[in-house]
């Protein structure tokens, strides 16, 4: 057979244990562990050799002293011993070096270090020298063996195994909770806590609190004079009152805030809400009560930020939130003029901003972050309300990304058309308001 004889001449020449011979021959037989492989193949090649010595063919003899040192073959060193043939000793194997006999340990040592956290799912990856790798690869090329399974993968999925059996967690290749990384020849293990992610949506109820944490710039965090010792350019953001209580409940490391657009620090962010994620960095709890996470967010944050709608997301939707942001916003702001105006000019004014193309350059107040290019944005619809005789109210729904402060002042002309242009007159947004943000619907 011809298995039998390639693996006869791999241990007449390398010492190999019974997982990494069989390891050999992985794509052969099917729900069978290449322990079991490996041992089967050594158990047929001794009753072979022990039948040759049965029929005092000396060849027979030769292959039971190949299993018994280069296989440590129990059997055959049985055989040996009843018929008093001396033998040496068992050699390590090649391959592994005898690390596959560990892999029990390697297990309850992983277990070990899980058991401060929380999780679901899990994945084992394995950590190989190169030299390792580059043995194999040159074993399999001599012996032209093209039937086998990777050292690596071997390794995962028994270690993987093992490690379910003892915490009763599930194996998951895409999206693990945590991945469990194993080195088997110098036995370390250590573990990769993946994020958790918690969606939702938040309001800003009032003004002068900034989406993002934003550090000083003088001092760059380090607190100042110009920053009241604080290391912030704003005393409070939406972030920090999200973060806190999420951190605190799920034992993470840091947080961070991912928001669908943002609002400028003196708009509100009113309606339903702005989409939002809070990515958990090294989270030790993720079965967390995000009702009671809600409660007391907004319980700190009253009367300045609340959240609802939360719920557990994955790394897509961020992705989605950033690419996406938001097809469409209303927007709701007033608008002081640099004289009265009249009720036609407001008429004309909203006719003039209904279902129409704005250019905008990228205005100068945000040039130290943004790119100067030039954005097309689209004005489904303009309401405009009179105030007062050089006030007045306007509502614009728009496509999302529009500027809306530079839409009234026209920003020296980086704007067109803008309220400015349109009445020949300054024109300055003193109140900003979000309404509604519409989100792109994931596919």
């Amino acid at each position: 057979m011809e298995i039998l004889k390639k693996a006869q001449k791999i241990l007449e020449k390398h010492p190999l244990c019974n997982r990494c011979l069989g390891r050999q021959f992985a794509l052969l037989g099917y729900n069978l562990e290449n322990q079991t492989r490996g041992e089967t193949i050594k158990l047929l090649l001794t009753m072979k050799a022990h039948e040759k010595i049965l029929a005092n063919n000396k060849a027979g003899v030769t292959a039971l002293k190949t299993l018994a040192t280069n296989g440590a073959f129990p059997m055959a060193m049985q055989i040996l011993q009843m018929r008093k043939i001396p033998v040496g000793k068992a050699r390590p194997c090649y391959l592994c070096e005898e690390k596959t006999t560990d892999i029990s340990k390697l297990a309850e040592k992983s277990v070990k270090l899980l058991s401060d956290y929380e999780f679901s799912t899990f994945l084992v990856g394995i950590k190989l020298l190169a030299e390792i790798k580059e043995r194999e690869d040159e074993f399999k090329a001599e012996f032209g063996l093209n039937l086998g399974e990777d050292m690596r993968n071997d390794f995962s999925r028994v270690i993987g195994r093992e490690i379910s059996k003892l915490t009763g967690k599930e194996v998951e290749f895409n999206k693990p909770d945590i991945s469990i990384l194993v080195n088997p020849f110098n036995q370390q293990v250590t573990l990769q806590i993946n994020p958790l992610y918690i969606a939702g949506k938040y309001k800003k109820l009032v003004r002068g609190v900034s989406q993002s944490r934003w550090l000083c710039r003088e001092c760059k965090g380090k607190g100042c004079k110009k920053c009241n010792w604080t290391g912030k350019t704003y005393a409070e953001s939406v972030e920090e009152f999200v973060a806190a209580p999420t951190l605190e409940m799920t034992q993470g490391m840091t947080a961070e805030f991912h928001g669908a657009g943002r609002e400028d620090v003196d708009a509100r962010m009113l309606g339903k809400g702005r989409p939002f994620i809070i990515e958990v960095k090294q989270p030790k709890k993720r079965f967390i009560d995000l009702k009671m996470l809600e409660e007391t967010i907004n319980t700190r944050a009253a009367g300045k930020v609340e959240v609802h709608e939360l719920r557990f997301a994955d790394k897509n939707l961020i992705r989605h939130l950033k690419k996406g942001e938001a097809i469409e916003k209303t927007y709701r702001v007033t608008v002081e003029f640099g004289r009265n105006v009249s009720d036609d000019e407001l008429t004309s004014l909203e006719k003039s901003l209904h279902g129409i193309l704005v250019r905008q350059q990228t205005p100068q107040r945000v040039l130290h972050r943004r790119s100067d290019r030039m954005r097309e944005k689209y004005i489904y619809e303009a309401k405009v309300k009179r105030l007062s005789p050089n006030r007045a109210q306007l509502k614009v729904r728009c496509q999302g990304g529009l500027y809306v402060k530079e839409l009234v002042t026209g920003d020296d002309g980086r704007t067109k058309p803008s309220v400015a242009e349109i009445l020949g007159t300054k024109a300055t947004p003193s109140q900003l308001d979000v309404l509604e943000v519409i989100e792109r619907k994931q596919k």
